[in-house]
C-alpha cells in the first residue's frame, strides 16, 4: 500500500503536520492489514532540517513542501522507502549530461539513507524522462533509465538497500489516449525493451533464476 502519492503540506514546511498524518495513517493501515507492504509515496525531497536539503535537493524550493525523505520513511509501520525521479520537471535550464549526473547522485543518496539510517529497502517508485524536452531523442531516455538501473543493481548485488524501480509509465498499443509525455510502449524501441529486460533479469538472477516462475522465468532464461 502507498499512503499517498507525492504527499506535501506546504502550509507547514517544518513537516510536523505531514509527519503526524503519516504516523496516524500508517498505524491505521497496519491495524487492518498486516499482510501487505506499506510505503509513503514520497517524491524523496529532504526537509529544511536535513543537511542533504542543501547538497542533494534539486533546488531550495524542494525543502519547503513539508516532507522529508528520512524522517517520513523512518516510521515503524513503513516497510520500505520510496522516491521519485523527474529531473526535467525539477530543472528547466540544465544540459542533459548535468541531468544524468544529478540522477546518479539522487539515487545513490537515497540508497545510502536506506543503508545507513533507515535500515530499509528503497524503491524508486516513479520516474520518467519527457519527450517534450528540447531536442529530445529516445536514446536520452534509455541513458536516463540505465543510470537508475545501474545504481540500483550496484546496491542490490551487495545486498544493499537498492530494491527496485517502477518506470512511469508503460503502455501497450491502443492506449495512447491515456499517455503523457513520459509514457512508452517498451517493445516499440528494441534498445529500450532490451535495457528493461536485462535489468529485470539481472536483479532476478541475484535471487536465483531457478526460483522464478511463469513469464519472467521464461523471459530471463530465453535472454540468457
Amino acid at each position: 500500500w502507498e499512503l499517498m502519492n507525492e504527499p506535501r503540506c506546504m502550509t507547514d514546511p517544518a513537516g510536523n503536520t505531514l509527519q503526524d498524518w503519516l504516523e496516524e495513517m500508517s498505524t491505521f493501515v497496519r491495524s487492518i492489514d498486516k499482510k501487505h507492504l506499506l510505503t509513503v509515496g514520497l517524491e524523496g525531497f529532504y526537509g529544511p532540517k536535513n543537511p542533504k536539503s542543501l547538497t542533494v535537493n534539486p533546488a531550495d524550493w524542494a525543502a519547503l513542501y513539508g516532507s522529508d525523505f528520512v524522517h517520513n520513511s523512518n516510521l515503524p509501520n513503513i516497510d520500505f522507502a520510496s522516491a521519485h525521479i523527474y529531473p526535467d520537471h525539477w530543472f528547466h535550464e540544465i544540459e542533459f549530461e548535468e541531468s544524468v549526473k544529478f540522477v546518479s547522485k539522487w539515487v545513490r543518496s537515497h540508497i545510502d539513507d536506506g543503508d545507513r539510517v533507515l535500515k530499509k529497502p528503497v524503491m524508486f517508485t516513479e520516474f520518467g524522462y519527457s519527450n517534450q524536452n528540447p531536442n529530445f531523442h529516445p536514446s536520452q531516455r534509455d541513458r536516463f533509465f540505465k543510470t537508475i538501473f545501474d545504481e540500483i543493481y550496484a546496491s542490490a548485488r551487495k545486498n544493499g538497500a537498492g530494491a527496485g524501480s517502477f518506470v512511469w509509465q508503460f503502455f501497450v498499443g491502443g492506449m495512447e489516449e491515456y499517455n503523457d509525455d513520459f509514457g512508452i510502449v517498451p517493445w516499440q524501441r528494441s534498445s529500450t525493451y532490451q535495457l528493461i529486460t536485462e535489468h529485470s533479469c539481472r536483479l532476478a538472477a541475484l535471487r536465483g533464476l531457478n526460483q522464478l516462475k511463469g513469464s519472467l522465468r521464461e523471459l530471463c532464461l530465453q535472454d540468457k
